[in-house]
């Protein structure tokens, strides 16, 4: 699968900001209720909505809604394509010659 830049960069901003990386960590241990959260984070409702919409739009989190509870979990496809973008950015190609000789 072939993403686009603006797709690729929507995936790492959601890595880029300490909150949702404590939230992803958080989220290791398996699905949470956004209540739990809430108190993990001791942020308020808004701004963790805030950043769950980023999450989710990254594709690295997935919610689901149960009566008036969102749950969120890790997306296994979410983050293998996060893994293989990393990948395929991060490879060398070419001579490795100086390109101003």
């Amino acid at each position: 699968m072939e993403l686009t830049n603006k797709q690729i960069t929507v995936i790492f901003k959601a890595l880029c900001d300490e909150n949702r990386v404590q939230i992803f960590r958080l989220l290791q241990g398996g699905e949470k209720c956004a209540c739990k959260l809430l108190e993990a984070l001791q942020c308020t409702q808004p701004t963790l909505s805030h950043h769950m919409k980023i999450l989710c739009d990254s594709g690295l989190v997935v919610g689901r809604k149960e009566g008036k509870w969102m749950y969120y979990s890790i997306s296994a496809e979410g983050t293998l394509t996060a893994v293989d973008v990393l990948r395929e950015l991060s490879k060398v190609s070419g001579s490795g010659e100086c390109c101003c000789k």
